[in-house]
């Protein structure tokens, strides 16, 4: 296994499989390209399964355990069962899809391999969520999500962007996962830096200390740091519970810190951090060692965004730490 200098264990890989997306969501920084009438063939500029499969081999040697494809959307890849099939025995296999092609496609993937599955929902009134994802495909992500469940897929875990647009939403989505068994809610933190719109931002916190005192139980998990919620519904608090997580990278040393993940673009470029692209590393013709060898460096490279990569000034702002820079453009 390897372990960066600030003795971070990379156990999982983030492979994006296309940057291809049928939803345009207004919070995202760069949806809604290509075409996306429906799964096909491998583009241009996108990894051919050989490909993807060859690096996780690689990545197999390397005792990473996990694999989470997205995208983009993922399930625009005709070829994505083909690929989770061939995924190395012992790796988990996850998705984060929109879920407007799991109706089709949930018991093949399940069938190839899939364990776990993340479905984008931001809302749960379709002209609300069609105001954020630019999108008419409500009715269609909730069959998506039960085409999961009854494939297999449980717990099937709902991602929501909190952002001044969604915030309002947060309840009915907690008092809907707590609900409905089989329905986990992660609770994503808007990232302005990757969108362009600070003013859409809000307080985490204020999310965290509202889950707090709804919850019945409160659950600390080592991956980056984070809290579990377990919320009861309000008309039948002993019947059921739902587990709510928030994913609160931004401004978040301690979130970093506890980052064991590499990421791979699609076009088969490593990188140590989804919040930069000056540390892209490519793997060449895709030979194994070549992979080997880029993996290596790219974890070797790895800092901590908050806290290395950024640091606060006497101001408490953050901004790009000088010293890092300047050495990293030395090695």
């Amino acid at each position: 296994m390897l372990t960066d200098e600030f003795g971070r264990e990379v156990t999982g890989v983030r492979v994006s499989l296309t940057d291809r997306c049928n939803f345009d969501c207004v919070y995202c920084h760069n949806e809604g390209l290509g075409d996306t009438r429906g799964p096909m063939d491998p583009q241009d500029d996108e990894m051919e399964t050989d490909d993807i499969v060859r690096f996780l081999e690689v990545a197999a040697e390397f005792d990473v355990d996990a694999v989470k494809f997205t995208g983009g959307e993922p399930m625009l890849r005709q070829d994505l069962a083909e690929i989770i099939e061939r995924t190395p025995d012992g790796m988990e296999v996850s998705l984060t899809t929109n879920g407007t092609f799991l109706p089709d496609r949930a018991d093949e993937l399940v069938d190839a391999g899939l364990d776990r599955v993340n479905v984008s929902q931001d809302a749960l009134d379709p002209e609300d969520f069609a105001a954020v994802t630019q999108s008419g495909a409500y009715e269609r992500v909730l069959e998506g999500v039960e085409a999961a469940l009854d494939a297999g897929l449980d717990p099937v875990k709902l991602n929501m962007v909190v952002f001044e647009q969604t915030a309002g939403y947060v309840p009915e989505m907690v008092d809907h996962v707590a609900r409905n068994d089989g329905l986990q809610l992660q609770l994503i933190e808007y990232m302005p830096e990757l969108t362009g719109r600070p003013e859409w931002n809000i307080d985490i916190q204020r999310v965290h200390d509202w889950l707090a005192e709804q919850a019945v139980e409160i659950e600390h998990r080592e991956m980056h740091d984070r809290k579990r919620y377990w919320v009861s519904h309000d008309e039948a608090p002993e019947s059921g519970r739902g587990m709510v997580e928030i994913v609160d990278p931004v401004e978040n040393p301690t979130f970093c810190a506890n980052c064991h993940r590499v990421r791979v673009t699609h076009e088969g470029y490593l990188k140590g951090c989804l919040n930069r692209n000056d540390d892209l590393r490519s793997m060449g013709d895709m030979t194994k060692q070549e992979i080997r060898e880029t993996f290596r460096e790219t974890v070797a490279n790895r800092v901590p965004y908050y806290g290395e990569y950024m640091v606060q000034n006497g101001d408490g702002e953050w901004e790009v730490n000088d010293e890092y820079i300047e050495g990293y453009a030395g090695t």
